[in-house]
């Protein structure tokens, strides 16, 4: 049967918040059967709040939670680490309000969990099984889920950026047949470096670097050291999408498209999807019957 993960030890990571600035210090500690991923504030007195979409308050740059004046920060790069990983159970401890963004992409996140070693758990993983399909839209833009047999996301952007346009817009991929580690989890966030004055001014991206993101100018990369992949914009997108989903309390069995999503329009298609409890199951499997199969402790030979 396919069982539910925590991690085998503590292991901490210290980082700059993309949006904050600030520098902060994040432990993953394991946790019991049932715990959920959950975070704790250490700067304000150790209060919680769980990685669940009934907790979401932040859409915009990032996906953020709250609760009882809580408030946790730029979640989905780790989230999207642990979906990728089937982790189910999780304390994530920080000194700050925001996740620290490493260098932009889930593959230190991944490194980290991997490090600690992944240990299963004596109960059975439970599966969110999308059994009819969900559509939300903003104007042109639209996102839904709908039944399938293993977990696919497909989607479209649509940037006018000269390199943008080149990489490839549109990808699909179905982690049954494609690895996450080696696909996706290095596909760093991007940004425009004409909006960078204008973001800090609002107090956005004041920990934003080329260390961080992929910047862009108005005809280029700023990166020296290039792309990791081709189309890596479009490949992070769907990380940030994977890490939103996960925000339904575990892994997702159904398929996912969208065109020119973002956090906002994942939070209203979860919202939709919870309001609707006739939509969906939880399911456990068997190992060989599972549609997904996680990632072995082995982080070389899955890169």
């Amino acid at each position: 049967m396919v069982k539910q993960r925590t991690i085998k030890k503590v292991v901490k990571a210290r980082g700059v918040g993309i949006h904050s600035g600030k520098e902060v210090n994040m432990t993953l500690i394991p946790t019991g059967i049932d715990h959920g991923v959950v975070f704790k504030r250490l700067d304000a007195g150790g209060r919680q709040v769980h990685a669940h979409s009934a907790f979401v308050n932040e859409v915009i740059l990032s996906t953020g939670i709250e609760s009882k004046g809580v408030k946790v920060s730029t979640i989905e790069h780790l989230l999207s680490a642990l979906s990728a990983l089937g982790i189910d159970n999780l304390l994530v401890e920080l000194d700050s309000f925001e996740v620290p963004i490493m260098d932009g992409s889930s593959a230190p996140f991944i490194f980290l969990v991997q490090s600690a070693g992944i240990e299963e758990q004596e109960a059975l993983k439970k599966f969110i099984v999308i059994k009819e399909t969900i559509r939300v839209e903003n104007g042109e833009a639209w996102a839904q889920v709908s039944p399938y047999n293993g977990f696919k996301v497909t989607l479209e952007i649509d940037f006018e950026h000269k390199k943008i346009k080149e990489s490839g817009q549109k990808l699909s991929i179905d982690f049954a047949k494609q690895s996450y580690l080696k696909e996706i989890s290095r596909a760093r966030t991007f940004g425009y470096e004409s909006d960078v004055e204008a973001l800090q001014a609002g107090g956005l991206a004041l920990g934003a670097s080329l260390h961080n993101a992929i910047g862009l100018s108005d005809y280029d990369i700023l990166n020296e050291d290039g792309m990791r992949y081709h189309n890596e914009f479009v490949k992070h997108k769907i990380l940030d999408i994977v890490g939103d989903l996960f925000l339904l309390g575990g892994n997702m069995i159904g398929q996912y498209e969208g065109y020119k999503t973002g956090h906002m329009l994942n939070d209203q298609l979860l919202s939709a999807i919870l309001s609707q409890p006739q939509a969906t199951t939880t399911k456990t499997y068997k190992e060989v019957d599972s549609p997904i199969h996680f990632y072995s402790e082995d982080w070389q030979n899955n890169l």
